[in-house]
């Protein structure tokens, strides 16, 4: 995928939201399944880019997303807020439930599903009260106070305080990282969904948005696909490796998820010979 095409975070909005009509929702308790992916296949035209998926992701958990290039990592992570959809030609096989409701299912806003939190070329205070600002929030005070928490909750606030009123667009990379995830949490979403949130930034950077998930992950479900498998082991609660099949008579690759468990079984005692030369550096 081209890089202009990724996003950083996105998030799901409470289950409520995602339907036309309101209709009445009830939390699931701390480890139930938020996501529950069965047999799912991504199809761009004829070429099945990803095969088979099946796995649960679960509440107040960080997930990892790892696996080479072009194994369905980000494929698989759009599946979960129907950006897919947006890609002329594809489909999806299968089917994702959203606490127990499918998320491809009729009546299910795939408009509210898809949000995603780019900067705009607008001022800092502007980006993060966008998304309150769309949800009918026109109180100035309320919009304050809705700014500064979300802001705090990113680890922002204390290095944007004195200049709300410049542009997100002037912002350094790990700050630009951390005004998405501002905006993302300004909404209240469910899940945030977060792909390669630390890619290109340095140590110190990387380090604050991994602290900044740690300290949210009480209050939300979060989804990351990374590169760095050293992120994963350090953030991660469960870890999917992904791999890829590749069929020379046709010269395609598809990606296909090989194991699916905690991050230290994964990382530590993997059950399939593929994830142990992948997790010790023995393949690519």
């Amino acid at each position: 995928m081209d890089s202009s095409d990724q996003n950083v975070a996105a998030q799901l909005p409470k289950p409520a939201a995602l339907r036309d009509a309101p209709q009445d929702t009830v939390s699931a308790p701390a480890g139930s399944a938020i996501f529950d992916a069965k047999g799912i296949s991504i199809y761009y035209g004829a070429f099945r880019a990803v095969t088979d998926v099946s796995l649960t992701i679960y509440e107040n958990e960080i997930t990892a997303f790892i696996g080479p290039s072009g194994c369905g990592k980000t494929t698989m992570l759009r599946t979960l807020n129907r950006l897919n959809d947006l890609i002329p030609e594809a489909r999806v096989e299968g089917d994702v439930h959203y606490r127990g409701a499918s998320l491809y299912g009729a009546g299910v806003s795939p408009i509210a599903v898809r949000r995603r939190p780019n900067p705009f070329p607008k001022s800092i205070y502007d980006n993060v009260a966008y998304g309150p600002r769309i949800n009918g929030i026109r109180n100035k005070g309320k919009l304050d106070e809705i700014v500064e928490r979300s802001l705090r909750q990113a680890a922002l606030w204390d290095e944007v305080k004195n200049r709300l009123g410049k542009s997100g667009l002037g912002l350094s990379g790990g700050q630009a990282q951390r005004l998405c995830i501002a905006r993302t949490l300004a909404v209240e979403p469910d899940v945030v969904l977060m792909d390669e949130p630390a890619s290109a930034l340095d140590p110190i950077a990387t380090g604050k948005i991994e602290d900044l998930m740690h300290e949210i992950k009480s209050q939300y479900t979060i989804v990351i696909v990374t590169h760095n498998m050293q992120q994963a082991t350090r953030v991660s609660d469960r870890t999917a490796f992904y791999s890829v099949l590749v069929d020379s008579e046709n010269d395609t690759r598809t990606g296909t998820l090989v194991e699916y468990g905690p991050t230290q079984q994964i990382f530590e005692d993997p059950k399939d010979s593929r994830t142990q030369a992948y997790v010790t550096g023995r393949m690519g």
